[in-house]
């Protein structure tokens, strides 16, 4: 069972990608709470959300939110946006629940043991599947899905119908879906003497794009397309 965690927060009113950034750089983090009257907007202490964070297996947690001056919510962690080249938390969502409706979401999968196709047979382990969709009340929800593969040979594969979930989690994910396969090892092919190398294609150069484009959709939006700014030029600083 997932355990129930305490968060304070404040509400906020500042929108906007130049916004949230500001907020970040005094250790603040952006948040937003979905429930069935509409989203609200919060502000985090980054500090201790990333304590929190840090003591569990996954991002699968049951959080009561405590927002200054509007009372508790209980809420589940649905996504945490981190910035792609180094890691720092961008932005959360927290979507509202009931302890006694069920609810659908993945669980991480992780795999334990060593496989013998890889230490006696020289096979590769691949993990297919890193989590499975289910469905349960929050009172059941678990942080990760372990499964033993130290019995998994080359050729071996384990499928969704292969996992131990706890009998009050209904799986969604197809039970036919391959988790993880021990494969044989690639052999080596030495290149052939006198062959010429493929010629190479020339490289065509698009559009760059405009500058001074106006800042526009949802937080979460702005945050992803922060992302993939960065993933873009990840050495190049944006000038004032």
């Amino acid at each position: 069972m997932a355990k129930e965690i305490k968060l304070a927060a404040m509400p906020r009113s500042g929108s906007g990608s130049s916004a949230a950034r500001a907020l970040r750089r005094q250790g603040v983090l952006p948040a937003v709470i979905c429930g069935e009257k509409g989203a609200r907007s919060v502000q985090l202490n980054l500090h201790d959300f990333e304590k929190m964070l840090g003591a569990h297996a996954s991002e699968n947690l049951i959080v009561r939110v405590d927002v200054g001056g509007q009372g508790e919510v209980l809420a589940l962690l649905r996504e945490v946006q981190h910035h792609p080249v180094d890691g720092r938390l961008l932005h959360a969502d927290f979507v509202e629940i009931s302890m006694t409706r069920k609810m659908r979401v993945g669980i991480r999968i992780r795999l334990v043991g060593d496989p013998e196709g890889v230490t006696q047979q020289g096979g590769i382990l691949e993990q297919v599947l890193r989590e499975v969709e289910v469905e349960c009340l929050p009172g059941d929800l678990v942080e990760e899905l372990e499964v033993d593969v130290s019995t998994l040979r080359i050729g071996d594969a384990l499928l969704v119908r292969d996992l131990r979930a706890p009998a009050d989690l209904t799986v969604l994910t197809a039970p036919d879906v391959a988790v993880a396969i021990v494969a044989a090892p690639k052999e080596e092919t030495a290149p052939v003497a006198g062959a010429e190398a493929a010629p190479t294609e020339p490289e065509v150069i698009g559009k760059k794009k405009e500058e001074g484009e106006e800042e526009g959709g949802t937080e979460e939006e702005s945050a992803k397309k922060e992302g993939k700014e960065a993933r873009k030029e990840p050495k190049k600083e944006a000038k004032k």
